[in-house]
């Protein structure tokens, strides 16, 4: 299994960063390189604990979707989105939001293995740690924009 741990300072409340994290719309605006769209369960708003989600993308030169349910939520602080359908043998998404100099230090710990460590490692990791680096820094921009 491969490990992509990301930190983002923002000069915004953690509520406003945990907020903009559970956004649909945000991850599409993300996304849109990828064409994705939200095709099933909550496709628009804020996801919550025990939301599912289904995304479908064109990744890599290949349409994929993936659906992930909100399997733990601690409001402001803490949530996880894991796969419950998708192309990953596993695949888990921790978002960790926590006070830091009058803002927010934004964490990410995100978990997965397709099953081919050798494609985990050269073509997954750097791809979903560019994604991880561009949604954070969108979200970086919303948060203190307001």
């Amino acid at each position: 299994m491969r490990r992509i741990e990301c930190e983002t300072l923002i000069g915004a409340p953690p509520e406003r960063c945990f907020d903009l994290s559970r956004s649909v719309e945000l991850h599409l605006e993300a996304a849109a390189s990828t064409g994705e769209r939200a095709v099933g369960g909550v496709t628009s708003g804020l996801l919550g604990a025990g939301d599912t989600v289904t995304w479908e993308a064109r990744h890599l030169g290949r349409r994929w979707r993936l659906t992930a349910r909100i399997a733990a939520y601690d409001r402001r602080r803490f949530f996880r989105d894991e796969q419950v359908r998708g192309p990953f043998r596993r695949l888990a998404h921790d978002h960790l939001f926590e006070p830091s100099d009058g803002g927010t230090r934004m964490r990410d710990v995100f978990e997965f293995a397709s099953g081919f460590p050798l494609l985990d490692r050269l073509v997954l990791a750097p791809h979903l740690r560019r994604f991880l680096r561009r949604r954070n820094e969108l979200i970086k921009r919303t948060a203190e924009a307001a």
